[in-house]
């Protein structure tokens, strides 16, 4: 089965999947706020910033998926993201179920200054909502939890897929020697 995996990472199909979800849930982010009227904090837009990462590893992955660097990289870039964002809804979630009065989150975001995406695009990387604010949930699970599950999800099959390069591809044959 490894082997198997690492022959999906050598072709474009199973990076654009991973490109196609990380879309979707952005998308869903933006309908969340726009469509939904739903106000993002601070730590939803580090965690949609972590998904914009699994999306750029994704694109790495899509350039040149034969070649071992670009997956390698790919991968890394994937698995950095997903602990990173991991840890932010982990974090989060924390606030909003088990709060400690020396906890909080910050009231705007910080980004870089080589890389303020709240002055080039605020309407998507500005936050204007309370990180312990519980505002929706789904099969009573609150949005920061979905966010763990997503996050446990895309660093499971990253690691899979990075333990699966370490497989041949080559199909053994019971007739060859």
């Amino acid at each position: 089965m490894l082997s198997l995996l690492n022959q999906y990472s050598r072709g474009r199909y199973a990076w654009f999947l991973l490109f196609l979800s990380t879309a979707i849930f952005e998308l869903t982010a933006l309908y969340f706020q726009y469509g939904l009227g739903l106000a993002p904090c601070t730590l939803c837009i580090y965690q949609r910033c972590a998904i914009y990462g699994i999306m750029f590893g994704s694109l790495v992955g899509l350039l040149a998926p034969s070649k071992l660097i670009f997956r390698l990289t790919g991968i890394f870039i994937w698995l950095v993201s997903a602990i990173k964002g991991f840890n932010l809804a982990t974090f989060h979630a924390h606030l909003q179920f088990e709060p400690n009065l020396t906890d909080t989150c910050a009231i705007n975001v910080q980004f870089p200054s080589w890389l303020p995406l709240n002055k080039w695009l605020p309407s998507m990387f500005n936050a204007y909502g309370s990180c312990s604010e519980k505002i929706w949930s789904f099969l009573t699970i609150e949005m920061s939890q979905w966010m763990i599950i997503i996050f446990s999800g895309y660093l499971l099959v990253g690691l899979v897929i990075l333990f699966s390069q370490f497989f041949s591809t080559k199909k053994r044959s019971i007739w060859s020697n």
